[in-house]
């Protein structure tokens, strides 16, 4: 086991965002968090990540309760995200974009950075030698040096993926990777998160594309209004009435419109 959500709920003042969610994911999966916009997705992401702390419950990884730790105290531990917004640095190359990834696992402190020592001289290739290799990894090869805002939409989701994977997690949080991109692009990025489990990294995905998600995922959780109302696989979602009914709404409902 991975990652265990245990009775989570997440309330901001009077606002119940989040509520007694539950749900484990099991090492090396493509596990789907789908729900209508609104139902707490994002939220559950930001607590797995400390951004935001936890009303109630315990969110476990790898056995260890780390819903108190600082994030970057997360990253530590083996867990990275992208975010339903692209968050590059527009003015700075590609490759620096993932370097900047790899040094938060880096072991130079300030005063090697200043003196810049053999030692940290040769960490540093070694870090632009394995953002190469991410970037390759991602298809992004031949774009080292071209500025991330000159990329494509598809390229920029691509690049903010090789930065996450730059910091060697153990579980990938995807934050709607294949918004705004065309069939082609989400064909690659398909392929692609494939690739990422072929390498033992388990991934937690956000995600409308609704084909996409009932292609790749090995499990999927479906929130509605801040709790969980399904879990299981494709087919299970796919069949479930209360699924249905949460993202078409009743014929009745329709019928009295």
């Amino acid at each position: 086991m991975v990652l265990e959500i245990k009775k989570v709920s997440k309330n901001f003042g009077g606002l119940s965002a989040l509520t007694d969610v539950s749900f484990s994911i099991n090492k090396g999966e493509i596990f789907g968090l789908i729900g209508p916009n609104g139902a707490g997705k994002t939220t559950m992401f930001n607590l797995v990540t400390s951004i935001f702390p936890t009303s109630s419950g315990d969110i476990i990884f790898k056995g260890e309760k780390i819903n108190e730790l600082k994030p970057h105290l997360i990253t530590e531990k083996g867990i990275c995200r992208t975010f339903q917004n692209i968050r590059l640095f527009p003015q700075m190359t590609t490759v620096e974009n993932v370097m900047v990834g790899v040094h938060s696992r880096s072991s130079s402190g300030v005063l090697k950075s200043v003196f810049r020592p053999k030692s940290q001289r040769q960490e540093e290739e070694g870090i632009k030698v394995k953002s190469q290799d991410l970037l390759k990894f991602v298809g992004l090869e031949g774009y080292e040096e071209v500025v991330a805002e000159n990329l494509s939409y598809g390229q920029q989701r691509r690049l903010e993926i090789a930065r996450a994977m730059a910091s060697d997690p153990e579980l990938l949080l995807l934050d709607e990777p294949a918004a705004g991109m065309n069939e082609t692009e989400t064909e690659d990025l398909f392929q692609l998160i494939k690739r990422i489990q072929q390498k033992g990294i388990t991934v937690l995905l956000i995600e409308h594309d609704m084909p996409l998600v009932m292609n790749l995922c090995d499990r999927i959780a479906v929130l509605n209004f801040g709790v969980k109302i399904a879990e299981g696989t494709p087919k299970e979602i796919q069949d479930n009435p209360e699924v249905i009914e949460a993202y078409l709404g009743r014929e009745e409902d329709e019928l009295d419109a």
